[in-house]
């Protein structure tokens, strides 16, 4: 550790023996601050003696991001292989190997893009503005590849966090000063730009929109997912009391085809079905939960909400019941998609998120709830997390607003009393 301790001190040397080579300082410091604890403190006004700095806290959700990113790995290689007919969907142990390699070789290519492109503009405005790199963007940088499928284009990818970097942070003054979270603002624009690359049936499975036999697409899997199967299903079954004879008896068998389709409880907690990287796997995602809650990084308030908010709706609608979509297990439901890793990584991001201790509990209520609504309630977007949350964050400052109005209102009638 000697060794690059010297390497970094004598770049800064160097940076500094000049006006025209300090402004590129922000690169050097970026590296070192990574690698080793920052030595300076804040000269006036309050502080806290700490051991831990942001960059330390961002390394430690991306460690809680591990499991999903590994298990989002192989399942990509699985079920490539899968539509190859290599393997049985239930053939988890089989070529264990291949599907790792093949799925390092489709999710390290978005993880390289998706930070190159990203802290690439965040070093631009370092330099341009002279300031040190901020370090909110080594945790979107691997949020933004776990939460698309497998198969999406780099260019995608590329334009899609460029976009999020720019637009939904940089404009509003850099980390810790967005309304939006970075990563879902880029996935919200690509859901709207490339709707069929983010929610196209061929584009969850790698490589299965390339597969050739006999000049004719491999047909041996679908691509779709459970959400995208609950939202056909009841658009069939929908459909179906608008027609008559056997156009309807055509359309109900489609929608209990579909629905039969569905994997088990069993599967969506376990991860063994067909989604974004690393949304699938609930255990997975819940192990990460586990250390973010350990260390005090994630709000258990916000968490223990967002799953209420979550089963509330999927209860109600079940109750409702009148569609196959409404009468789906409401616990089965909240398994599905990227319901678990939107409450564990995107609601709890301490910069969108309520501030305010009853604030935490009202807004993971509302992202969790707004979130099942939409997805259940609406089949042109299965998945209605990422809006959820995204509609929560906007809200977040109005929640703690009336919060702390409230708390002032009951202190004042108190002293009214006394």
């Amino acid at each position: 550790m000697k060794f690059l301790r010297n390497i970094f001190d004598n770049a800064h040397a160097k940076l500094n023996k000049s006006e025209k080579t300090k402004k590129f300082f922000p690169l050097v410091d970026a590296f070192d601050t990574l690698m080793f604890t920052p030595n300076h403190t804040t000269k006036s006004g309050a502080h806290f003696r700490d051991a831990i700095d942001l960059k330390r806290t961002m390394m430690l959700v991306i460690m809680a991001m591990i499991p999903a990113l590994l298990f989002g790995i192989f399942n990509a290689g699985h079920w490539h292989y899968v539509a190859l007919g290599e393997v049985a969907s239930d053939d988890y142990s089989g070529m264990i190997g291949d599907k790792i390699l093949y799925g390092l070789l489709k999710v390290v290519p978005l993880l390289i893009v998706s930070y190159g492109v990203g802290l690439g503009i965040e070093f631009i405005f370092a330099i341009r503005n002279g300031h040190a790199v901020q370090e909110g963007f080594l945790v979107s940088g691997m949020l933004i590849p776990l939460i698309m499928p497998v198969d999406v284009p780099l260019w995608m990818v590329a334009v899609g966090t460029a976009f999020a970097v720019l637009i939904g942070k940089e404009v509003f003054g850099g980390t810790g000063m967005n309304i939006l979270n970075v990563a879902l603002t880029a996935r919200a624009f690509m859901f709207f730009s490339f709707p069929t690359s983010l929610s196209g049936d061929k584009t969850w499975v790698g490589g299965i929109a390339k597969m050739k036999t006999d000049g004719t697409l491999v047909d041996s899997i679908s691509g779709a997912t459970d959400l995208g199967k609950l939202a056909a299903a009841k658009g069939n079954f929908l459909d179906a009391a608008t027609k008559t004879g056997q156009e309807a008896t055509d359309l109900i068998a489609s929608s209990d085809s579909l629905m039969s389709s569905v994997g088990s409880f069993k599967d969506a907690f376990f991860g063994f079905e067909i989604g974004s990287i690393g949304e699938t796997s609930a255990l997975m995602i819940l192990i990460g939960a586990a250390l973010l809650l350990k260390t005090g990084i994630a709000s258990w308030k916000v968490m223990v909400s967002f799953f209420l908010g979550g089963l509330t709706i999927a209860a109600i609608l079940n109750k409702v019941g009148g569609n196959p979509y409404f009468d789906f297990d409401p616990i089965h439901q909240l398994m599905l998609g990227g319901f678990m890793f939107g409450m564990v990584f995107m609601a709890t991001d301490p910069v969108t998120a309520a501030q305010t201790s009853t604030g935490k509990f009202i807004y993971g209520f509302l992202a969790g709830s707004l979130g099942i609504l939409i997805r259940m309630a609406n089949p042109a977007y299965p998945e209605g997390v990422m809006l959820g949350i995204l509609i929560a964050n906007v809200c977040a400052p109005t929640i703690d607003h009336m919060v702390i109005r409230a708390n002032v209102q009951k202190r004042l009638k108190r002293l009214k009393t006394a």
